[in-house]
């Protein structure tokens, strides 16, 4: 049913926002207790986990430039993709409300922001997700197309690109995540870059997947509904 798999999307995204940007949040609270290192390795490991606990319910995209991504290239029907979209979108806004509950005194939530110039975290949001949606991508394929291989992968992905980009663009790569703390907390003048990067990056990832991938590996003919994890294989 639709609305099992949008109520899976929801939950999973509550998780990634909740952990991951409250790890941000507990970051400040506490003087640093969590690191850097820290906010990104809880980035990398709810996102495995939410894969592995609702991967085999909605394909655990729990990211609308991953759904946009797949509902390209024919791995969701496309009459999910709004149901997709605005149960990401819920699910990240309830994480956050909650989150301004438990820490009223945080001024961003963990919201993204770029330390430099817009355009340098445009173009660094853009790669990142498409080295991600790569490896989502690739992990779906034949006989790599495991549960936990495919979660621990993209996972590690994650945590990987937080660790090393989270200073500069705060690396989202996730409308969903950077738009909930952004739209709670009114801090909305830099949220088309993560809006705009991530998506942008996510369906370039296609073109590449199709060019190093044999004959349909990538895509389906038809569109197809997200059954298993971490996302339904394609041939």
């Amino acid at each position: 049913m639709l609305a099992r798999r949008c109520l899976a999307e929801a939950f999973g995204t509550f998780m990634l926002v909740f952990a991951g940007t409250g790890a941000i949040v507990a970051d400040h609270a506490s003087g640093g207790a969590v690191t850097h290192a820290g906010v990104s390795m809880v980035f990398g490991l709810v996102v495995l986990a939410a894969i592995l606990a609702v991967g085999s319910v909605s394909g655990a995209h729990i990211n609308p430039a991953v759904t946009l991504a797949f509902a390209a290239c024919g791995r969701l029907d496309r009459r999910a993709l709004l149901p997709y979209l605005g149960a990401q979108l819920a699910g990240a806004l309830v994480a956050s409300l909650l989150l301004r509950l438990l820490f009223p005194a945080d001024p961003t939530l963990g919201a993204t922001r770029p330390a430099g110039s817009a355009l340098q975290s445009l173009v660094l949001e853009g790669v990142l997700t498409l080295m991600l949606m790569f490896v989502i991508f690739s992990v779906a394929t034949g006989a790599k197309e495991q549960g936990l291989a495919a979660a621990v992968a993209i996972g590690a992905v994650v945590g990987l690109e937080a660790l090393f980009a989270g200073p500069i663009s705060g690396a989202s790569m996730n409308p969903a995540r950077s738009l909930a703390p952004a739209l709670v907390t009114g801090s909305l003048p830099d949220v088309w870059i993560y809006v705009l990067g991530p998506v942008a990056g996510a369906l370039l990832a296609l073109p590449l997947c199709r060019a190093l991938h044999p004959p349909g590996a990538c895509c389906a003919a038809t569109a197809a509904p997200v059954a298993r994890v971490p996302e339904e294989v394609c041939r």
